[in-house]
């Protein structure tokens, strides 16, 4: 038989519904089973605490338990014929804590008493916040990362295609316990500045350096994309600021599907001073001088 739900909460008979809320919820905290982790005592406690709560935080019983007509354990008391109320058949006993998931009875019995004394005390652990640095190829195509996470603890999770800077990723059950049960871990992803591509309004775009030669003759060239290298044809006379698309290389969206990477062409000189192109260079100069028009 259980004690008194006052004593075992520690409030008088005249407390309030917020007094005898703000102590369950300290006790609560002290013994919970998360907290302890193997620790039967405090399991035990923690159940004694939590049905002398089901019978002070829920004013209809609290009026029964302290006009006599329910007993400790929530059983209806029978003081006619001299009979107790705890026997077979002597009124409905609450169902066994070991019965029953302690999250959900709990979770029921918090969040009536929260909407009965309009307090603010969640059921549930507060969810725990990190941020997670990922590669543009990451949100690009998706994929696993782990995680660390307050007091060495570390997650697992699942980068989804089309990921964006600042997006927050939702998983449930990793935040703090509670009550009816922990919070949920909240990651906010970073992309990583890349050193080739970058984005511009909603596209990918990179700058291709492009040989003298080839972007007088044309010809073909490596590009690199965030699938790895591909084969570009460039055109003669292809110029500076001059771009070329290439379709399905570019970012992801939510549902998968890829843009474009736009290619602006650089013709580049060499790194090394090359006397042959001086020597050309100096004839052109010489025999076909021009001044170069700025493109829009």
């Amino acid at each position: 038989m259980a004690r008194d739900p006052y004593l075992e909460l520690g409030v008088p008979r005249s407390a309030g519904a917020d007094d005898i809320r703000k102590a369950f919820r300290k006790l609560a905290k002290q013994h919970h089973p998360d907290t302890n982790p193997g620790n039967k005592a405090a399991e035990d406690r923690f159940k004694v605490v939590s049905a002398a709560f089901d019978i002070l935080g829920d004013p209809e019983k609290r009026r029964k338990f302290d006009a006599g007509e329910i007993d400790a354990d929530g059983r209806e008391t029978f003081r006619g014929f001299g009979g107790g109320g705890g026997g077979p058949g002597g009124g409905h006993r609450g169902a066994r804590f070991d019965d029953v998931d302690l999250s959900d009875i709990f979770g029921d019995i918090l969040g009536r008493g929260r909407g009965r004394a309009g307090g603010g005390f969640s059921p549930r652990g507060s969810d725990i916040k990190a941020r997670l640095h990922i590669d543009l190829e990451e949100a690009i195509h998706g994929a696993k990362k782990r995680v660390s996470l307050a007091g060495g603890r570390t997650l697992d999770v699942t980068i989804p295609k089309g990921a964006e800077e600042g997006q927050t990723l939702r998983v449930k059950g990793h935040g703090e316990p509670g009550p009816a049960g922990p919070g949920d871990a909240l990651i906010e992803l970073t992309i990583r500045v890349h050193p080739i591509f970058r984005k511009e309004n909603d596209g990918l775009v990179m700058d291709l350096p492009i040989s003298i030669p080839d972007a007088v003759l044309g010809g073909k060239v490596q590009a690199p994309t965030p699938d790895g290298a591909v084969t570009l044809t460039l055109p003669k006379g292809a110029n500076a600021g001059q771009s070329l698309r290439l379709k399905g290389k570019g970012l992801s969206d939510a549902q998968g599907r890829r843009g474009d990477l736009i290619a602006r062409l650089v013709p580049t000189l060499p790194d090394q001073p090359d006397a042959a192109l001086e020597t050309f260079a100096t004839r052109w100069r010489a025999e076909r001088p021009y001044t170069p028009t700025r493109r829009k």
